[in-house]
Order: structure tokens, then sequence, then C-alpha cells
């Protein structure tokens, strides 16, 4: 309690209390004040070096910033077909558009292009959110790609030391060859940080044609059975186990969580259709577990663990 009042006392930079608020993460909301969408009691502000404190008025947009609420993670089953941003200057339908109402503002945790689909993690918290994304925190995303074309698994070794795709070096990339369809092929891709659709140019190099790509896993939360277009709270035990490591979070006890949407699938928009999964097949445990968090062991900092939301709490 003595370090939170040190912390409302000094005040903590605009940046920070933007991402901790849910704006954006620290680095996108610097990115606000220079676009001038920040104004600080009345003015617009120029510069991320500066310090707010509980009695300043921080607006977003002309919109109060609202006061930082307890820290949320959600699994979302995103669909292809929407694009992963608060504002498209082309009109297309985002994610945003089609979240509940009821999760309020949250960020995405990465991203998936239009036309690629899977789970997608969303936040509440700007800080968490960057926590994640960053390549030193060594967290593994997993995918299941379907393809045109023929390939073997000695033309997919050749990914696991990076390849450079327009002079630009990629980190390793873990091909695994699942089955060849006719004229399509499916493959299971693992890799630790991703640039702007390099999974699908990566494997335009081997003479592969991206048709499909579904991301499973991101670090220990699994898609698992989650419908498609469906979204669903991460219980915040799991989140104190799974990242407390890399940023704090309050105690269990010390955080009233939202009825609304704690620990339930929310469906989104009925306008939004959820075509079915088709040859995407999810092993039998997962089906006989639907709607649950599966986490597997990653490494000591972050094991991964089957969870059932039905568990007693203990």
């Amino acid at each position: 309690m003595k370090q939170e009042n040190k912390i409302k006392e000094k005040g903590e930079r605009i940046a920070k209390f933007l991402a901790r608020s849910g704006v954006a993460s620290r680095r996108e909301s610097e990115k606000l004040i220079s676009y001038g969408r920040i104004k600080l009691n009345g003015k617009i502000l120029s510069t991320p070096a500066v310090k707010v404190t509980s009695k300043d008025v921080v607006l977003f947009d002309n919109q109060p910033v609202a006061p930082k609420q307890p820290l949320r993670l959600w699994r979302y089953h995103k669909p292809d077909g929407l694009i992963t941003t608060h504002k498209d200057e082309r009109n297309r339908s985002t994610v945003f558009d089609e979240l509940p109402k009821e999760l309020g503002r949250v960020i995405s945790i990465g991203r998936l292009d239009l036309t690629s689909e899977g789970l997608l993690l969303l936040t509440n918290d700007g800080e968490l959110a960057r926590a994640l994304e960053l390549p030193s925190t060594g967290w593994q995303r997993k995918y299941r790609v379907r393809a045109y074309g023929k390939v073997n698994q000695h033309d997919l070794d050749k990914l696991q030391k990076g390849i450079t795709i327009d002079g630009i070096k990629t980190g390793p990339i873990i091909a695994i060859l699942e089955r060849q369809k006719g004229d399509n092929v499916w493959i299971s891709v693992t890799l630790r940080e991703g640039k702007n659709r390099e999974i699908r140019r990566a494997l335009d190099t081997l003479g592969l044609r991206v048709n499909r790509l579904i991301r499973i896993s991101y670090g220990p939360f699994q898609l698992g059975n989650l419908d498609k277009g469906t979204v669903e709270e991460v219980k915040l035990r799991i989140l104190k186990e799974q990242v407390g490591h890399l940023i704090e979070i309050p105690d269990v006890k010390n955080v009233v969580e939202n009825k609304i949407s704690s620990n339930k699938k929310l469906p989104l928009n009925k306008g939004l259709h959820k075509p079915p999964l088709g040859n995407f097949k999810f092993n039998k445990r997962h089906h006989a577990n639907r709607g649950k968090l599966s986490e597997r062991s990653e490494n000591k900092s972050h094991s991964r663990v089957n969870t059932n939301n039905n568990r007693k709490k203990s």
C-alpha cells in the first residue's frame, strides 16, 4: 500500500498511465500523443515526457480516460474477414466492431490479418499486451496452415534456421508436414516472433500458396474448442499463474470480477457469419473438454495446464 501511495503522489509517465488504462500499449500511446489525440487538463499534449496523477484530467479523442480497471484477459476465436484494428481507413469490419459491448475498451495482444483466423488474446491492460508481445518473453505461437502446392519435410526443414525475405532475416520457423490432400497440404507451424504475414511469405518461398491460416495457441493459452466468433475470459487465478512473473497482478481476493463476462462465453453480434471449421479438427481430449482452457508445460516460468472452467474453487 505504501508503494502504491508513493506512485500516486509522484505520478507516472503519461504513456504508462494510458497503457495501464487500456487505451493502447506504451509505445502506441506515445504515437497517439504525437498525433495530438491526447489532452491533459484541457490542453493537447505534445510530449510523452509528462507525469500525471489522479488529480489530472486526461482525454483520448476528447473522451475521458477511465481509471485503471482490474487487469483482465480474454481468449477470442477470430473469424476470417475481420481486421485487427480499432479504425480502418477502408471502412472494413474490425474485430473490435464485433466484440460484445460488455467488454468495454480492449486491445489485442498481437494481430491476425484479415484472412487469418483462430486464437486472438484481448486485454484491458496495455502493459500486459506489451509484455506478451515481446520476443524476449519467448512464448511460442502455433498455427495450422493449409496451402496449395506440394512439399516434403526436407524442404520445410530449411525454415528452421530462419530465412531472408526482402532483405530481412526471420526467426526460426518450425514447420511439420501433417498430410497432403490432393493439391493442398496441411502444415503445423511454430514460431516465437512473427512479422507481418511472415508464415505466408516464408511458405511462398517453397512454392506454397497459403489459403487458410489458423492460430491454435499463444504461449500457454489454447484455442481449444472455443466456437468461432466467441470470447471467453481467462480466470484471474490462471492469469496470475501464467503471467504473474511478467507483470504485477493484484491478488485474486482483492479483485471484483465482472459477473457479466467472467468465465462465460459471450457470442458476438448475431449478424456475424460463423463458417464451420471444415478440415480443422481438434484431438479427442480437446473435444471432451469443450470450452476449457488447455495449458501445457512450456518451461519452468510459465507451465501449461489443462484447465476445467467448471472446476471447484480451491
